[in-house]
């Protein structure tokens, strides 16, 4: 299954047109994939994809050790090397030429010291932000971008599977840690979407803690959050929370209201309502068992190419639920010095405006 990038091209360009923006430029190396198939972290050097609707051209500009790669996988096939001794500034002017007046950008990408620069080299440009014409269109997620999503929902839970038979007395947050990112590598990803996280006893109740050298300790609580990025470029993300030797009715009882809160939470998805619902849907459960304090967050987000997109599903987000769309839903109750629960799965609002469930590890409590 392979990915139409000049659709995905187009596509923009024509909002480029309709805005009547002279040149994009393209920094983030999310939207640089999206949009080209290369897939690249530049670190401190320049990389930047420009769309120049003065004459329809697209050009890669990448750091020139990243050039045989670009070479194969871009579709872009105009690709200018910028070697570490060059200023990438002068090298734009110099292809672009400076009579440009309308110049757009991603607003949250572009650093004060890239629009220095850019103005030195552009001193007749003025700047809009480009952002929300390429987050609507990577807002709705395609059968084809499904299947690199559905195989790192796989192969996370391949890694959950075999790394919770690992769990054993005596052995610390990064231990496990370390042993799960094994098995990410071992199971075919290229490596975690995010910092794994696991926690244990009282510190499941940071949700995003980091792990330590804390011990796992008869009746912790243990949250594991992780999720992988595949050698495709797609993300996962999955939150399975645990007992270690022996429960409590306490504990039983945070979690199933939280099983049941994520449960009312994916029931809710469906095209036609507010994404609000579904946050109010999941919050509800917990507000109405006296939990309503302890869980503070929102209850998902967008995932994809990065393991934060967008949408935002937060009990005031009026945005109207539509086909395509992929995000978390993943509500909790955190109750400080005590412990916490999480329990996230992924889904996706299919063709028919129904909820399709990727995430299928099973949600019951399970004591290691």
């Amino acid at each position: 299954m392979t990915i139409n990038y000049e659709t995905r091209l187009n596509t923009l360009k024509d909002c480029l047109n309709e805005n009547n923006i002279d040149v994009a430029m393209i920094t983030s190396p999310a939207n640089v994939f999206y949009y080209t198939g290369f897939n690249s972290d530049p670190h401190e050097r320049f990389m930047a994809l420009i769309l120049d609707s003065r004459n329809n051209a697209c050009t890669l500009f990448v750091p020139a050790l990243d050039k045989e790669i670009a070479d194969d996988e871009s579709s872009v096939q105009t690709i200018v090397p910028i070697s570490d001794e060059e200023d990438p500034f002068a090298i734009l002017k110099n292809e672009l030429g400076e009579n440009i007046k309308h110049f757009g950008l991603e607003m949250k990408t572009v650093s004060m010291f890239q629009h220095k620069h850019l103005s030195a080299a552009f001193p007749k440009a003025y700047y809009d932000d480009i952002q929300s014409f390429i987050n609507a269109q990577r807002l709705k997620k395609s059968r084809e971008e499904l299947v690199y999503v559905q195989k790192a929902v796989d192969i996370i839970e391949k890694v959950l599977d075999e790394g919770v038979k690992k769990v054993k007395h005596g052995m610390t947050e990064l231990e496990l840690t370390a042993e799960l990112e094994y098995l990410m590598k071992k199971y075919g990803a290229e490596g975690p979407s995010f910092s794994t996280i696991v926690l244990t006893g009282e510190k499941a109740a940071l949700p995003h803690g980091t792990p330590g050298d804390r011990v796992f300790q008869k009746g912790d609580f243990l949250l594991i959050d992780m999720g992988v990025i595949t050698k495709e470029g797609y993300c996962s993300d999955i939150t399975r929370t645990f007992i270690i030797g022996e429960a409590t009715e306490e504990q039983k009882k945070i979690y199933d209201i939280v099983m049941q809160s994520n449960q009312a939470g994916v029931t809710a998805v469906k095209a036609g309502v507010p994404l609000k619902t579904f946050d109010i849907e999941a919050r509800n459960v917990i507000k109405e068992n006296g939990y309503g304090d302890y869980f503070n967050n929102r209850v998902g987000h967008g995932l994809g190419i990065e393991v934060h997109e967008e949408p935002s599903i937060h009990e005031n987000n009026e945005q109207i639920a539509e086909n395509g769309l992929l995000f978390t839903i993943e509500p909790g109750i955190y109750i400080p010095n005590y412990g916490g629960v999480r329990i996230e799965d992924e889904v996706y609002i299919n063709e028919d405006g129904k909820a399709e469930v990727l995430t299928s590890f099973p949600r019951e409590l399970q004591i290691l």
